[in-house]
């Protein structure tokens, strides 16, 4: 066997022992719970904000990072533009101003509800156009699909996953004390 080969071979096994390292130790593995309803956070004359608790969790064997979240409304005004939606993603006591979204670690082996855990708010603003009242915006509104975006690592090279959160016209009626009309 030549040197070359023997380097080789050596590199060979110290990759595989690496491998088989790593794996016994574990990557980051983390879950998300929705089950939370959505919620009236606030309301004026002009404007309406829902918001809605998503639990992040790591059941996972090694730490993770949220290193970004998005919240984006998916209501083009072409399907209703009687409403402008504004949303955004906002770590539990964390409000900004400038919406900006700072990274967060996430331990090993959390559980729902456990202090390894961490909440994200998807928060949805509503105001009125084209010289409506909110009331008379929101009695002809329509299904609101939001999709919940984030940015994850840990051992794992980093990645996005998304979340599709649906709204109904009914239940943004009833947490608005309005009633639908049907067009």
């Amino acid at each position: 066997m030549d040197c070359l080969t023997l380097v080789l071979l050596v590199i060979l096994i110290v990759i595989c022992l690496t491998k088989l390292f790593l794996a016994y130790l574990g990557i980051e593995d983390i879950r998300v719970d929705a089950s939370s309803p959505v919620e009236l956070e606030s309301k004026d004359e002009n404007s309406l904000v829902l918001s809605k608790k998503l639990r992040f969790y790591n059941e996972g064997k090694q730490c993770a990072t949220i290193m970004d979240a998005i919240c984006r409304s998916q209501l083009p005004y072409e399907q209703y533009d009687g409403i402008e939606v504004r949303s955004k993603a906002e770590r539990e006591g964390e409000v900004r101003e400038d919406d900006y979204f700072e990274a967060v670690i996430i331990q090993k082996k959390g559980y729902k509800g456990g202090e390894d855990s961490l909440n994200i708010f998807a928060k949805i603003k509503l105001t009125p156009r084209k010289g409506m009242s909110l009331e008379e915006a929101l009695s002809h509104m329509v299904d609101l699909p939001v999709d919940f975006i984030w940015q994850e690592t840990g051992r794992t090279v980093q990645h996005y996953k998304k979340l599709r959160i649906e709204i109904t016209a009914d239940e943004i009626a009833k947490l608005a004390g309005v009633q639908l009309v049907k067009d």
